[in-house]
């Protein structure tokens, strides 16, 4: 499988050519232009320092259909506490700073580079990178950050720094999404983290014919807020969707040789 080399001009190869696991293509830059016509083409760079810029867009894909979010016995529970403020688009330099240092079990390094780390700045500049937070007074806990365009949120990197703070702002931001009617959020890959929210792996083909069902809607730009009414719903959602055009458990399995 052929891995293709980016130059200045703004194109990717077809998704759909891409190698299951290892990546699609390899160079550019991340300029703000060039991530979003990644993210909308269903490409996204991951890659360590030291290496060149990676691009990867994996089959399956991992994927919440939000309205099919699971919240589980132990986090209700700290739902209904009340522990953090939460907040969206309020600290979003300080929130993917805090995502490339906080440690991860089983994860040696980071691949949020002092590059990438710019980059994604830039977007959230543009009003579609956004931040969600959990706060203990002044001190930020947890959070998560991603990018949104159309009717699709891709989750990019969570950190928490007290019990269950980056949890709490992803069900938060998964039902604030839903009230804005963006029930698309790519995961990416695999991860035990949010297998236990409902995430499951589609077809890279099933995943990319949804989003683009998702790009058509228009885009909410930034800076974001919680709703005025909006409240935290610690029973979270069970719907599983099964509305015309979009997948179910007839067409989307788990894989559990999925990359991890």
């Amino acid at each position: 499988m052929p891995i293709y080399r980016l130059d200045r001009n703004l194109v990717f190869p077809d998704p759909l050519n891409a190698p299951r696991f290892g990546p699609i293509a390899v160079g550019g830059d991340l300029r703000p232009e060039r991530l979003e016509l990644g993210y909308r083409s269903g490409i996204f760079p991951w890659y360590s320092k030291g290496q060149p810029i990676l691009w990867y867009s994996p089959d399956p894909r991992f994927v919440l259909w939000g309205p099919d979010l699971l919240i589980n016995r132990s986090l209700r529970k700290h739902l209904h506490k009340h522990a953090y403020t939460l907040r969206i688009d309020t600290a979003f330099a300080q929130v993917i700073e805090a995502c490339s240092h906080v440690p991860r079990p089983g994860q040696d390094g980071t691949w949020i580079t002092h590059e990438m780390k710019q980059a994604y700045v830039q977007l959230h500049e543009r009003g579609i990178a956004h931040s969600i937070e959990a706060w203990q007074e002044d001190r930020l806990v947890g959070g998560l950050y991603g990018v949104s365009l159309g009717a699709a949120f891709f989750g990019e990197s969570m950190f928490a720094l007290a019990p269950d703070a980056s949890k709490i702002a992803f069900v938060a931001i998964v039902q604030q999404l839903l009230r804005w009617k963006i029930p698309l959020i790519d995961c990416q890959v695999y991860t035990d983290h949010l297998d236990r929210f409902g995430a499951l792996e589609w077809p890279r083909e099933i995943y990319l014919s949804i989003l683009q069902e998702a790009l058509d809607a228009p885009t909410r730009f930034g800076p974001w807020r919680f709703d005025n009414d909006f409240v935290l719903q610690p029973d979270g959602f069970s719907t599983h969707s099964t509305q015309d055009g979009h997948p179910t458990e007839e067409n989307i399995s788990n894989n559990p040789d999925a990359k991890t």
